[in-house]
């Protein structure tokens, strides 16, 4: 919400302390090289390492009213004073005038007595947020923030808050105003909040550290997590305060990361439109988007690889039992494929697995979880056929840029041969962004290696979504 909603506007607890699973997940493959370095993310050096606050961290200097004084509204002093001294420098590189900070920072308990925030009561609000009729930014330190910091660490709170930052400054710089669309002003949020990231990442915070590697990839999970729950077409809150799905929100972070804050000014409401394009945001009334994993339905995704792209030579389908077995492929993964014999051979039952959600539901899981990995094998036949190597970083971060073609190309309904339709729903995208992120099979070569960083595997996928075939082959030659 733009008056107090901000980035948390659907959270629950559960939301929030389910975001270490998501993050945790080992990716499978070898690390190869991305260009002339083995190790990057948006020009940067894809490592793991320090992630959080600074063991030398210089002091807050802000001050939070309603304060209890404890150790959850520190850290968020320390959070705010830091994301204040980044826009106090980068304010003026990118937007008119001086930045000024916001004329008040907040705290309450939602388990506590009850204070006002905005105009509104703070019993049960476990929730961040930027007011802007006040000018002040808030947060529960009862409930929100201490379960963020666990299940996220130092990152994922401080996020929240740059995020809720990023509404005060895109109102200072006029870029948000009363009448911009929530989908809107939380995008811009999101990409001035990856903007502030990138500076902690570079090494520039006194207070936080943000390794490329699992940090940043932490960081895209709880990204993930706060995504628009899927609605049906004709649900009462269709469209009521919007905030986008999470390859939206994603790309939106990876814009202010890449690219500063000027990209961030460059989100209005044209661009988000274009960007969301022909994808699919509603699921069919009364329809849950998802399709069985069996036999019928993957042939049916093969059906429509030929459909889309006419290979000369289309790969053959084979289901493997027991797992898949090609000769000339290092791959153990749940799909895999055979150049020797341009032969895609999937293993059903480990497809299956990949496509069931978690309990703690966070991430996003389902049928495009397994989907977008046939797909991707398939875009490695596509490879062939061209001529270009398969056992590259190129080639791994190719095949994510040619799923995402193939995906957006899925919007529109693709009738098969036999007569069936193939096409995505809402929330397919944000299954493959998903899977990208935890185990990177559909952004993984013919050996089944993958790049080290989830951030450059989504932003190679997304290049194809918003892209198209030629583009894919250029950018990842």
């Amino acid at each position: 919400m733009r008056d107090a909603s901000g980035l948390l506007g659907r959270v629950v607890l559960a939301s929030a302390v389910a975001l270490i699973a998501g993050c945790a997940t080992t990716v499978q493959g070898t690390p190869v090289s991305i260009f002339a370095d083995p190790y990057r993310v948006a020009g940067m050096p894809a490592v793991d390492g320090d992630t959080g606050l600074r063991p030398d961290a210089s002091g807050p200097v802000r001050v939070v009213l309603g304060t209890d004084g404890g150790e959850t509204d520190e850290f968020g002093r320390t959070a705010i004073s830091d994301i204040e001294e980044f826009w106090d420098t980068a304010y003026g590189e990118t937007f008119d005038g001086e930045f000024t900070p916001v004329a008040g920072v907040l705290s309450w308990d939602s388990d506590g007595v009850n204070t006002a925030f905005c105009g509104g009561d703070t019993v049960g609000v476990v929730n961040a947020g930027y007011c802007g009729s006040e000018n002040t930014i808030g947060w529960d330190r009862g409930v929100l923030m201490p379960s963020l910091r666990e299940a996220n660490g130092d990152m994922g709170v401080t996020m929240v808050l740059a995020h809720e930052y990023g509404h005060a400054v895109a109102d200072q710089a006029g870029i948000a105003a009363d009448d911009t669309p929530t989908l809107v002003s939380e995008q811009q949020a999101d990409c001035l909040a990856g903007a502030y990231m990138r500076w902690v990442a570079e090494g520039r915070s006194p207070r936080f550290t943000l390794s490329t590697g699992d940090g940043l990839n932490s960081v895209l999970s709880a990204m993930i997590a706060f995504r628009d729950p899927l609605m049906n077409e004709g649900d009462f809150a269709v469209g009521d305060d919007e905030h986008g799905s999470a390859f939206e929100r994603v790309s939106a972070f990876q814009f202010g990361f890449t690219d500063g804050a000027p990209a961030c000014a460059a989100i209005d409401e044209a661009e988000v439109e274009q960007r969301r394009g022909d994808l699919p945001v509603l699921l069919p009334a009364d329809e849950s988007g998802e399709l069985a994993i069996d036999e019928g339905s993957i042939r049916g995704f093969a059906d429509a690889m030929e459909v889309l792209f006419e290979p000369a030579d289309p790969p053959e389908l084979s289901f493997a039992t027991g797992g898949t077995d090609c000769r000339d492929s290092k791959s153990r993964d749940p799909a895999v494929y055979c150049p020797a014999d341009n032969t895609v051979a999937v293993d059903l039952a480990a497809l299956q697995e990949l496509s069931t959600p978690s309990e703690e539901g966070d991430l996003a899981t389902g049928d495009n979880s397994a989907y977008s990995v046939v797909v991707s094998r398939y875009a490695l036949a596509l490879q062939r056929e061209r001529g270009v190597t398969l056992d590259t970083a190129q080639a791994a971060l190719r095949t994510a840029c040619l799923t995402g073609v193939a995906t957006a190309k899925m919007a529109s309904p693709v009738t098969t041969p036999d007569g069936n339709s193939i096409v995505i729903t809402a929330g397919d995208l944000d299954e493959a962004v998903s899977g990208l992120l935890t185990n990177g099979f559909a952004a993984s070569d013919v050996n089944g290696a993958t790049v080290p960083s989830g951030f450059s595997r989504i932003d190679a996928f997304r290049i194809g979504v918003l892209g198209d075939e030629d583009r894919c082959f250029s950018r990842f030659a």
